[in-house]
């Protein structure tokens, strides 16, 4: 057989992920704050979008979903363009997989009753109508012009700001450029990261002057800071109350033994009585273990509930956060101006790129919308006990028990709870808070979720005394008597995770608040 080059012809077809669902995709996954940073930017590259409110006469925008809420079918797909489950069954989606929508379609319609025209211009003339907003339970008001949700944000002085305002009132000279030197050392906390003896190297100064400078730096406000460990940051509150004699110094030199609660020995090593630790305790409990981190270091961003979930008389209402999603529109006026003009070919082929790209936006924005809709209002129905009663009523809840009751691929609900808020009646939650892991009954019942049960935990430990201290052991058969089927090392490690410390630690601790 001869080698050689030649030419084969050979067909075969391959589903692929157009641009446009790749970013379908990412937009599903956008919370509303960053969907309004995207559309930021797309309204400065594409001259055919343009914000807008509701049109006059319009079509009146539908009011909330309830949790009965029917979501309209999955869209016929384009002939041309593959499913997402297709896609999923070729084993393309596996690095980033599809969302089940479908570009193509042409339905629309408003998912907020703060897109209703007359809304609009109720809000416009008087502020406010009279009935029952959900932006108001959550954001005490709407969110609109003059009081956007930037408004909300905290700034605050820095610690390394507040302290270099300071240092220059007890330092000069020389002593002040190694003070303000010390200052940039400053955690968040107060504590000076850094070794002094390093400093004098770095600076070529003697290590007494840098001494010096550290001991004006610590009679800064607040008191407590500059120090370098948590000993010299409650002697020097100490000090500064003027409360540092013998007896609290020697406390303060064996804080291990308070933290292990051995009151005798440290009895013995103070030479006081019971009353005068107990009220040397009650001095350091005052103090501030992080004198620094009262001052706000970078900006405080509130959380902006991306859902409203409210009851009715009949079901829930869920709703999309209108507030920090702007309305997005296609200029077709000047659309239509920009296409009379004479133009190139390759003028006109901009136009109807962009005229395209700006029709399949709002398609995909509107796609999501119903898609976040459908994902919560099968939340809400699902956990219904939780809204209703609180968290012990919380059950069990993947994605994909989610996914199969909407007909939806398990990725996509993960996309669709995936850093994204509602706001409830009980509080702001995450959506990923609602999908916990299942603990079996002991009476072969139904499951409960891991939730409920920390819950159960917090509340028996929460109600334990100084003399009857429950152990892991304990705890479990008390969970038994309530109906949970738990290990001793699932009760240790949901303990653990709520922030309780072991039978010992909570001991010691009652010990010493009975010592105050």
């Amino acid at each position: 057989m001869a080698i050689g080059p030649r030419l084969d012809l050979r067909q075969s077809q391959s589903l692929v992920m157009t641009p446009q669902l790749q970013q379908a995709i990412r937009l599903l996954a956008l919370s509303n704050i960053e969907i309004e940073a995207f559309i930021s930017d797309e309204l400065e590259r594409n001259p055919l979008l343009e914000l807008g409110g509701a049109e006059p006469g319009g079509e009146p925008a539908a009011s909330g979903v309830d949790a009965d809420y029917d979501a309209p079918a999955p869209l016929a797909s384009d002939s041309t363009a593959a499913g997402a489950d297709e896609l999923i069954g070729a084993g393309l989606g596996e690095s980033d997989r599809p969302l089940d929508i479908d570009i193509g379609g042409e339905v629309f319609h408003h998912d907020s009753v703060n897109d209703s025209p007359e809304r609009v211009a109720g809000e416009a003339s008087t502020g406010l109508d009279s009935g029952l907003s959900m932006n108001d339970i959550a954001m005490s008001g709407s969110v609109g012009e003059g009081n956007a949700w930037e408004d909300t944000l905290e700034y605050g002085l820095t610690l390394r700001e507040h302290l270099h305002a300071q240092v220059g009132l007890v330092l000069g000279g020389h002593l002040l450029f190694i003070g303000r030197h010390l200052v940039e050392l400053i955690d968040e906390n107060g504590y000076l990261r850094g070794d002094l003896l390093q400093v004098s190297h770095q600076l070529g100064v003697p290590l007494a002057e840098v001494e010096t400078a550290l001991a004006a730096v610590q009679t800064l406000e607040p008191t407590g800071v500059g120090a370098r460990d948590l000993a010299e940051c409650l002697a020097l509150q100490a000090k500064e109350a003027d409360r540092y004699d013998p007896c609290m110094a020697r406390l303060i030199d064996n804080l291990d033994l308070l933290a292990r609660g051995a009151l005798p020995q440290l009895k013995r090593l103070c030479r006081v009585d019971d009353e005068d630790l107990a009220d040397m305790i009650a001095e350091l409990r005052q103090y501030d273990p992080k004198p620094g981190s009262r001052f706000g270091g970078e900006t405080i961003e509130t959380v902006v509930p991306d859902l409203f979930v409210i009851e009715r008389e009949v079901g829930w209402a869920i709703e999309i956060n209108s507030a920090t999603l702007p309305r997005l529109l296609v200029n077709r006026a000047y659309a239509v101006s920009l296409n009379g003009g004479r133009h190139d070919a390759k003028s006109k082929a901009w136009l109807n790129e962009c005229m395209a790209e700006a029709n399949w936006l709002l398609k995909a924005l509107d796609q999501r919308q119903r898609t976040i809709i459908k994902v919560a209002s099968e939340i809400v129905k699902q956990q219904d006990g939780f809204f209703r009663k609180g968290v012990t009523h919380l059950k069990p809840l993947t994605l994909r028990s989610v996914a199969d009751a909407i007909e939806m691929h398990e990725s996509t609900v993960s996309r669709v709870t995936s850093h994204k808020y509602l706001s409830c009646a009980r509080g702001l939650f995450e959506l990923k808070y609602f999908f916990t892991s299942a603990i079996q009954a002991t009476d072969g019942g139904d499951a409960v979720s891991a939730s409920a049960v920390k819950s159960h935990i917090k509340s028996l430990i929460d109600e334990e005394d100084g003399k009857n201290i429950l152990s892991d052991d304990q705890l479990v058969d008390l969970l038994k008597a309530r109906g949970f089927d738990i290990a001793r090392r699932t009760v240790a490690k949901y303990r653990e995770a709520l922030g309780l410390g072991s039978s010992v630690q909570r001991r010691r601790q009652k010990k010493l608040q009975g010592a105050r």
